[in-house]
């Protein structure tokens, strides 16, 4: 399985906006069966960056209402990944 097929995309938000300019963490949709070690070697793989942590959550669909027909999310499997100071993964193409 290749580095591309363990990280999906990364989650842009407010929440992880604020965590990655002040706590310097990013955050990541992985695949489902990802663990806390295959998404460490797809950051470092991907980007060249060593992560000094990785937690991994299961986020539950959420049922959701549009007029009279109910729906639910999908569910998704985030890793939150903590960088080494001084190192930061750029999200944006910067011309």
């Amino acid at each position: 399985m290749s580095a591309r097929d363990i990280i999906i995309r990364p989650i842009i938000t407010e929440k992880s906006m604020k965590q990655n300019s002040e706590e310097n963490k990013i955050t990541f949709e992985v695949k489902k069966g990802a663990n806390k070690t295959s998404v460490a070697l797809a950051v470092e793989e991907i980007y060249g960056i060593k992560p000094v942590k990785v937690n991994v959550v299961n986020v539950r669909p959420k049922t959701k209402r549009v007029g009279r027909y109910v729906g639910k999310t999908n569910a998704v499997r985030k890793a939150v990944v903590t960088l080494p100071e001084g190192q930061d993964i750029s999200l944006y193409d910067e011309n």
